[in-house]
């Protein structure tokens, strides 16, 4: 806040605020696209955070968050059931980094920041956050893919291998069983493998 002050008289009260970059915008667009709440925890007025959150499309803010006040917001939203991911690059954001349940920093940022997240943004970019979840839900869909794989795999290989089928006169070569297992590490690996062909979002879906 600046005040313009002639005297004992204020003329005028100016807040101030940092330029807002495109690409903040479009991270929160993003992260609301795919059903994530955004929040905002800043030190700064509330004139300022007001502002910044209209701007953004950010329903919920909070402002004149002191350094240490930060974790403890971030523990009130898990105490409340949400997992909480914290983006942040100052020495002031450290200690809610590391409460929460998935710390993200800006790559640019200082070294105590970086140090006490989990993921780095290495191209300082807020959108990568929205792409970090996605790519996280693909990995987890891949995951479960291949347990089913390998569990209906194995739950018809191993008796088959065991002989349950020996009196219809049906034996599996231990050779074919050694092939087949085989086999079934290549679908596996093949499986995880199309994650390389992950299409990540870098726009917005605009609204009709």
């Amino acid at each position: 806040m600046v005040y313009l002050v002639e005297g004992r008289h204020v003329l005028a009260v100016f807040a101030l605020a940092d330029v807002i970059r495109p690409e903040s915008r479009e991270a929160v667009v993003l992260l609301q696209q795919q059903g994530v709440r955004v929040a905002m925890l800043t030190g700064n007025a509330d004139e300022v955070a007001r502002w910044v959150a209209s701007e953004l499309g950010i329903d919920e803010y909070f402002a004149q968050v002191l350094p240490e006040h930060k974790s403890e917001q971030v523990k009130e939203f898990q105490r409340r059931g949400a997992q909480a991911a914290m983006v942040g690059d100052g020495v002031n954001d450290a200690p809610a980094l590391a409460q929460a349940d998935v710390g993200i920093a800006i790559g640019a940022g200082t070294d105590v920041a970086r140090a006490s997240a989990g993921i780095v943004l290495v191209k300082n970019d807020p959108r990568d956050v929205a792409h970090i979840i996605e790519l996280s839900k693909a990995s987890y869909r891949k995951m479960v893919q291949n347990l089913v794989w390998a569990v209906g795999y194995n739950v018809i290989a191993l008796p088959l291998a065991a002989g349950v089928l020996a009196p219809l006169n049906i034996v599996l070569p231990p050779a074919i069983g050694a092939l087949l297992m085989s086999l079934s590490t290549v679908v596996v690996a093949l499986n995880a493998q199309t994650l390389r062909g992950l299409q990540l979002r870098k726009e917005v879906e605009r609204q009709q």
